[in-house]
């Protein structure tokens, strides 16, 4: 079974809904037949790359709420963090473009390192002191290294904007087709939706539910032939010509 996780390093809520996921998925007797796969969206795609500013300031503009107000809000998320025993910085965070991001993490989803990459973003963003989008290049390539991936690879794909570009794009694409305005968003096996941090209860249902479901394998056969093949007892032998 495939689970595809819409999401953005900059969304709280996605590092937290990561967290209660990863609980329930733990839980599931069918855990290592489960594939985890982190797809792209962008909460604030059209801001550039140099284009930083404080987390509060964003929050308050953006939803018309005074600084007061979205510490408020802060406070509240870090409690909900605390709760999955993730770390949260309430002060002194920045915003920004993460389309950079999402190349990365595309580039990590082929080299088998895209779960790893994907949280050590979560907590450079949401928990350590250091700016993730201030000297971002230089940045992103260090959490890249620590992920497991080749430095100068890393650089080569931050330096080409083209990169994995279109990648991001049918990504996003297809979070539109499947009427997700935010995120986190999880699809099971294309057949499931689960929207936004969800208590973990709500993805144990929803994996046990989705896997129950799963229509039984068809075989498509020859009638006038029968394929050879191996099996515990052996492999067939194919008669003497």
């Amino acid at each position: 079974m495939r689970v595809e996780i819409w999401s953005d390093i900059a969304c709280p809520w996605c590092y937290v809904g990561k967290a209660r996921f990863e609980k329930a998925l733990d839980a599931f007797p069918h855990r290592d037949q489960v594939e985890v796969v982190h797809r792209s969206f962008e909460l604030d795609p059209h801001r550039g790359k140099g284009d930083i500013e404080p987390v509060l300031k964003m929050l308050s503009q953006k939803y018309g709420m005074s600084e007061a107000q979205a510490q408020a809000g802060e406070e509240n998320l870090r409690a909900q963090a605390a709760a999955e025993g993730l770390a949260y910085r309430t002060e002194g965070r920045d915003h920004g473009n993460t389309f950079d991001m999402h190349r990365l993490l595309h580039l990590s989803k082929e080299r088998g390192r895209q779960d790893a990459l994907i949280q050590i973003l979560y907590r450079a963003n949401f928990a350590d002191e250091r700016s993730l989008f201030a000297d971002a290049d230089a940045y992103l390539v260090e959490l890249a290294v620590e992920a497991g991936l080749d430095a100068d690879e890393a650089r080569e794909v931050l330096a080409d904007p083209q990169a994995y570009a279109d990648e991001v794009r049918a990504d996003e694409r297809e979070a539109a087709q499947f009427g997700a305005n935010g995120v986190p968003f999880f699809v099971l096996d294309r057949t499931y939706g689960v929207s936004g941090a969800q208590p973990a209860e709500v993805f144990a249902r929803a994996l046990t539910q989705a896997w129950g479901e799963r229509p039984p394998l068809r075989l498509v056969a020859d009638e006038d032939a029968s394929g050879d093949a191996c099996g515990p007892d052996g492999c067939a032998v194919p008669p003497a010509g």
